[in-house]
């Protein structure tokens, strides 16, 4: 304990020891918050509530250290009203029952509570719902914290209650204003290589409270006798690079395959590979990704070129094959092919046109003429009966009618002028020549 607290000493923190750098920066007024001017300006929503003294129920979305906790406690302070915090994680309905029977004994003596909600998306549907008689009735303001989407995880019932505001991710001026504080709070700079600050600028990821924290292990690896200033290489080592943000089974999940998916449609190669990568450095599962890319090359490519699908595949048994980190080059590769093909999404567009009909035809039978007839029955009905057997016609082609009787012929494939469905095309419009032509076959 000796050494630790000689350390703390000699790092300029024994005076407010064991207080965080984190907890010590924390702003102590809304003017204070940094990166979110779009809810704090002069003309953000929360402001013009603050001014017209009338805090309403409202949802926070957006990812970790941004600074939807302390925005919460702030608003509790400006408009003096008990502040309660809760962590959907850690809390139940006993004690959701317990806080609201406060907030109504707390309100009968003349005094509202905000109740903040961390996690809230933890909650299931049912605790979700317990809160809305009293926000309805005014027991609450409620303030609830999610890093997931709310229109996937929250009740309508708790969204028609609540606005929903975004929190974004801190950019690299709103971190490099964080960082200038801890210089100032600290009394020094940062002893780190311009280089280095940039990097742990990155490493903070958006995450202003991750980049106060950073700055803290610096701080105090420079005060037990690291060698500053501290360079990039140096500064890796020392804090370990952090993953970036990137929940397999949330949103971040769903946001990069859908990044790396419309690179590809907007035949974007270096978007594409970037997205890729983030996702395999955040531990995505590479079949999954593969999978996506079989696809992408139905979907958006298709018959324009149908090596595509080819390559998707062949990149999915190349990394069952190698694993990592071998076969992720594969993925790679599959993935440039497709964002530098030939794009359609004719087939895809086909397909709905075509099933949209099959729902909404019911079970018409195909025409008899197109049907075999196995027994005699069958031929005396008619089955087979007039069938043209193409390829003893000219050029391989009939041109007889193969909807069901009483459906009208349906166009549903269009091709595209683009890669190999420019051939396609050209074939399709052939074969329409030659049908309109020739006397009308049943």
């Amino acid at each position: 304990m000796k050494k630790v607290a000689t350390l703390f000493e000699a790092a300029g923190l024994a005076d407010t020891a064991p207080r965080p750098l984190a907890d010590r920066l924390r702003p102590a007024s809304l003017d204070e918050v940094i990166g979110q001017d779009h809810l704090l300006g002069e003309q953000g929503i929360l402001s013009r509530m603050v001014k017209a003294g009338r805090l309403s129920s409202v949802i926070f979305w957006g990812p970790p250290g941004t600074g939807k906790t302390t925005v919460a406690r702030l608003l509790a302070e400006v408009t003096d009203l008990h502040f309660e915090q809760l962590s959907a994680i850690h809390s139940g309905v006993s004690d959701l029952r317990k806080m609201f029977d406060a907030a109504r004994a707390r309100r009968e003596e003349g005094r509202g509570t905000l109740l903040f909600v961390d996690e809230i998306h933890r909650f299931n549907r049912a605790q979700q719902d317990a809160f809305l008689p009293h926000m309805e009735d005014g027991t609450i303001i409620l303030i609830g914290a999610t890093t997931e989407n709310p229109s996937f995880e929250l009740n309508s019932a708790l969204l028609s209650r609540a606005s929903v505001l975004t929190f974004k991710r801190l950019d690299e001026a709103a971190i490099e204003e964080i960082l200038a504080r801890a210089d100032a709070r600290e009394g020094r700079k940062l002893p780190l290589t311009d280089d280095a600050r940039e990097a742990l600028i990155n490493m903070a990821d958006g995450d202003g409270r991750g980049a106060i924290n950073l700055a803290e292990e610096v701080f105090l690896a420079a005060a037990s006798g690291a060698r500053t200033p501290i360079d990039r290489e140096a500064l890796i080592g020392l804090v370990q690079r952090r993953a970036p943000l990137y929940d397999k089974s949330q949103d971040g999940h769903y946001n990069l395959i859908s990044a790396m998916h419309k690179s590809v449609r907007g035949s974007d190669p270096d978007a594409a590979l970037y997205y890729l990568a983030r996702m395999l450095v955040g531990g995505e599962d590479p079949l999954y990704i593969a999978r996506r890319l079989v696809r992408m090359a139905v979907e958006d490519i298709g018959l324009a070129d149908p090596q595509a699908l080819v390559q998707a595949n062949a990149a999915k048994d190349a990394y069952d094959f190698l694993g990592t980190p071998e076969g992720e080059l594969a993925l790679a590769q599959a993935t440039i092919y497709m964002a530098t093909a030939p794009k359609s999404n004719a087939a895809y567009v086909a397909f709905g046109a075509a099933r949209r009909a099959a729902e909404e035809s019911g079970s018409l039978l195909p025409p008899k003429h197109i049907l075999n007839a196995p027994t005699r029955l069958m031929k005396q009905e008619g089955y087979g009966s007039g069938y043209a057997y193409d390829h003893k016609e000219e050029e391989a082609f009939s041109g007889q009618n193969y909807f069901p009787d009483g459906m009208a012929r349906q166009s549903f494939y269009a091709p595209t002028s683009r890669g190999f469905e420019r051939e396609i095309k050209e074939r399709l419009d052939r074969w329409a020549d030659l049908r309109a032509k020739r006397p009308k076959r049943s």
